[in-house]
């Protein structure tokens, strides 16, 4: 199976029509995106589904390793939620990488999901693994 970015990503994709439709940004060595959700991706009432916040943690996470090494894709998450993440709030993610392993094919991530006044609403750790070129892909 290929890795190929055809803008239909759920995450970031310009083309997904129930998309999220993130964007990114470097900030010195962390990788960052804002959120602000509607009630389209609701859990409880008023609360952002927990699914969402998994999402936004790993794509900030998986897509800097894709931005610095190339196609490569999540081999694990770990998730610690630690305050639910309101609808209509803005949130900002940051991903960055802290450890490289295997010759440069395994990522160690870590990321953090906050309000603009600080409040952390989760964290996360990640593996992510670079394609290796044999193997096919973008």
């Amino acid at each position: 199976m290929d890795f190929v970015a055809d803008q239909m990503c759920f995450a970031c994709g310009r083309e997904n029509p129930i998309g999220l439709r993130l964007t990114f940004a470097f900030d010195g060595a962390e990788y960052v995106t804002r959120f602000t959700a509607d009630a389209r991706v609701q859990g409880y009432r008023g609360i952002i589904h927990g699914g969402i916040v998994a999402t936004l943690l790993d794509e900030v996470m998986a897509r800097l390793v894709w931005e610095q090494a190339g196609p490569s894709a999540t081999a694990r998450l770990d998730i610690r939620y630690r305050r639910p993440a309101p609808i209509g709030a803005a949130i900002e993610v940051r991903g960055r990488i802290t450890a490289v392993r295997r010759a440069g094919q395994l990522f160690e991530t870590a990321a953090r999901a906050t309000l603009a006044d600080g409040t952390v609403l989760a964290d996360a750790t990640g593996l992510v693994m670079r394609r290796h070129p044999a193997e096919g892909g973008a």
